[in-house]
């Protein structure tokens, strides 16, 4: 029995132990995989998990010059009421909810104003600190936007068809544009092939995808982002931990766990029951 296959059942036992409402796993170990569903496949939002996926839009169009992300995005709009200190927020800073804008997640925060993009980037920020809102990532793609066109078309192509992913759906805001932080619809065999890309750091097959530089990024240069285990570093869409390990996390419990060669990949529909998943399959992952 592969070792895939060994946490695969293992975690398939912790699921029926503590009752977590999984939906999908994939387990991807070296070159070895293992698979199991408790609910039909079918495409799910994958929620913040999606903030990872404009990463890569934005490494993949800063490897083709067309995009920076340590140049001011004031560089890349015109016509735009800046907040006090907001003409020196980059991209990296937005991507890495450092901005140190203060506009928090609300359920409605897509249509609370006739552009959610322009209402962050007016309002002032408050330095390099740390605050984890979806309009930080959404302002991040209306600006990437602006040098790559549509960023789902601009992935099709660059990142979807190499990886097998047909026709994939996102969420588009009353403006038009992909709701970025979320909205992203995939099975979780798809998501798990977007970790194995990030596991061998833009590699897909014989082909570079994004440069490695951008996969390291995800789980490096921490931002300090707050107090609570597990949640206490944060990157370019990587969280720090469980243990050794680095995560994807979208509410609900999609989880992408990184840890040496494995990969653990999670869809779920348990918000509250996420985190101790995750800790459970970081220690699978240890032994």
């Amino acid at each position: 029995m592969t070792r895939a296959l060994t946490v695969r059942d293992r975690i398939v036992a912790e699921v029926a132990a503590t009752q977590f409402r999984a939906h999908g796993l994939h387990v991807l170990i070296g070159d070895d995989t293992a698979e199991h569903r408790w609910t039909a496949d079918v495409r799910e939002d994958i929620h913040s998990v999606a903030k990872a996926v404009c990463v890569l839009a934005a490494g993949i169009a800063a490897d083709e010059g067309r995009a920076d992300l340590d140049t001011p995005v004031s560089t890349s709009l015109t016509g735009v009421e800046l907040g006090a200190g907001v003409e020196h927020v980059t991209l990296r800073h937005l991507l890495s909810m450092s901005s140190g804008i203060d506009l928090p997640w609300s359920e409605t925060m897509m249509t609370d104003w006739p552009d959610l993009s322009l209402e962050f980037l007016g309002r002032p920020t408050h330095g390099r600190t740390f605050q984890y809102s979806n309009a930080s990532t959404y302002t991040a793609m209306r600006v990437l936007s602006e040098r790559v066109g549509d960023v789902l078309e601009y992935l099709r192509p660059r990142l979807f068809t190499p990886l097998g992913i047909e026709d994939p759906v996102w969420e588009r805001c009353p403006n038009g544009r992909i709701v970025a932080g979320g909205g992203l619809a995939l099975r979780t065999e798809e998501l798990a092939r977007v970790g194995r890309l990030i596991r061998d750091r833009g590699r897909w097959r014989d082909e570079t995808i994004v440069s490695a530089g951008w996969i390291d990024a995800m789980h490096s240069d921490w931002v300090v982002s707050g107090e609570s285990p597990g949640y206490e570093r944060y990157a370019l869409a990587g969280w720090d931990g469980p243990g050794r390990a680095w995560r994807l996390h979208g509410a609900h419990g999609q989880l992408v766990i990184f840890a040496g060669d494995a990969v653990v990949t999670i869809t779920a529909d348990d918000h509250g029951g996420a985190d101790a998943i995750a800790s459970f399959v970081a220690d699978a992952l240890d032994d």
